[in-house]
């Protein structure tokens, strides 16, 4: 359905039925509205030379700039990198994710600046000094690794006209990335850890594009509508969606303008929203009296922090459940209560085994970016069989080989982190630093058992 609005420059017609947009969206004779040029490391300049507001040959020479750069990254790397970080500002994360895969030099720098030039990318006629100065900034620090000039017109592989245009459309690259995936990132956040696939949601219910523009170069016609050339046509996405829920989101365009980055730009955005944890609140000061059993949610409050190096705290778990196992191959074959639940030996190797299991399998998922997968432990509410076997030499020999790796392993892990890793962890959950406490707790269910040689028991029977 159309819409047709007048005006004494120009009539604009919005269309929002699924098929009117597609077609639109595919019709030669309809273009993005020209960008003015002005003078080289512009702002305006910039809008005139990248190949979002192009057409014709010129998009399609500028187009395979785009595609050349986006060939040479790995959406599994650029997510794994995404899920990585720790900037507050999506925008700044996204694109500095994208600039570091280019190899640029001052990633960081570069996405400050883009955040720059994208305030004003879609604006028809810019006056933006900052962005014209960003602009300039940026020109010259395009190609990976190079060094810092000062003239824009240096960006060029030699200087020459090519070279400056590939500069430029790098940028455009890395502005496109900037609002369009972090708000497609807030979008998805705010559909709720309810839905299975929120990027999807997303994309479908609450486009981070919701509309496009476009500019009759001739006279032509979208769902038997007549639209004059020089007409402006809105294409309302978020609308066309809703008509068509069963056919694909057009937030990435359709043929033959299909968005050569989508599958970069889901990966930086699923990347971020793995990455997602929130700042920790400050941690410090022990807790106090005897631990309990260490089979909280990651939802709920985490345990206390303390001075501790989180580095040797599972060793000295693990060397303290070992001490106590060794006092267990006389074990008399009756089981103790400790809050409720029944322990016995092999019992509590098994929760000590699974509770570093678990929280390792956690730590992993997140830094490489995946969600966590939720276990399915049958945990301390359960004595099974096995649980109830003599607990012999051979026995405490196996633990000894099984829980001194695992101890080996959380030690080399948490060793290899920074502490803005250990504090500001990706991933949704407890902080790492949180994590390392909460798995030194897992000495409850050996003290459960307690220390059995002869007349020195701990546990009441």
């Amino acid at each position: 359905m159309a819409d047709p609005t007048t005006s004494a420059a120009v009539a604009v017609l919005s269309f929002t039925r699924y098929e009117d947009v597609t077609a639109a969206l595919a019709d030669p004779a309809l273009v993005p509205p020209p960008a003015e040029s002005g003078p080289v490391g512009g702002m305006a300049w910039l809008r005139a030379t990248v190949a979002r507001f192009s057409a014709g040959e010129r998009h399609a020479v500028r187009r395979a700039f785009v595609e050349g750069d986006l060939a040479g990254l790995d959406p599994d790397a650029l997510r794994l990198a995404a899920a990585a970080g720790f900037e507050a500002d999506v925008r700044v994360r996204a694109v500095r994710v994208l600039a570091q895969a280019l190899g640029l030099a001052e990633p960081e720098e570069v996405a400050r600046a883009v955040g720059v030039v994208a305030r004003s990318y879609f604006v028809e006629r810019p006056e933006d000094p900052e962005a014209d100065a960003a602009v300039a900034w940026l020109l010259p620090r395009m190609l990976p690794g190079s060094e810092h000039v000062g003239d824009a017109g240096d960006a060029g592989d030699a200087g020459d006209a090519e070279g400056v245009e590939r500069a430029a459309n790098r940028i455009g690259l890395l502005v496109q990335a900037c609002d369009a995936t972090a708000t497609l990132v807030e979008h998805a956040r705010a559909a709720g850890a309810g839905e299975a696939d929120p990027l999807g949601a997303a994309l479908r219910h609450d486009p981070p594009v919701r509309t496009m523009r476009r500019r009759a170069a001739r006279p032509t016609e979208v769902g038997g509508v007549p639209v004059p050339a020089g007409a402006d046509v809105l294409l309302d996405v978020a609308a066309a969606q809703a008509d068509r829920p069963d056919l694909p989101p057009l937030t990435f365009g359709a043929p033959p303008r299909l968005c050569p980055g989508r599958t970069h730009a889901l990966a930086v955005a699923s990347g971020i929203l793995h990455g997602a944890s929130a700042v920790p609140p400050v941690e410090g000061g022990a807790s106090g009296g005897e631990a309990s059993a260490p089979e909280a949610s990651a939802a709920e409050p985490g345990p206390a922090t303390d001075d501790r190096d989180p580095v040797g705290l599972v060793p000295a778990m693990v060397e303290h459940v070992l001490a106590l196992a060794a006092t267990w191959t006389g074990w008399d074959g009756r089981p103790v209560t400790a809050d409720g639940r029944t322990y016995t030996p092999h019992k509590a190797i098994r929760r000590v085994t699974d509770h570093l299991l678990d929280h390792l399998a956690e730590l992993e998922a997140r830094l490489a970016g995946e969600p966590t997968q939720p276990d399915h432990w049958h945990a301390s509410a359960v004595t099974t069989p096995a649980d109830l076997a003599p607990f012999t030499p051979a026995d405490l020999d196996e633990a000894r080989s099984r829980l001194t790796r695992l101890a080996r392993i959380w030690s080399a892990r948490l060793a290899a982190l920074d502490p803005g890793q250990l504090d500001r962890s990706p991933g949704t959950g407890w902080s790492f630093r949180r994590i390392a406490f909460h798995v030194a707790e897992s000495a409850y269910y050996a003290n459960a058992v307690g220390d059995l040689r002869p007349h020195e028991r701990t546990t009441p029977r």
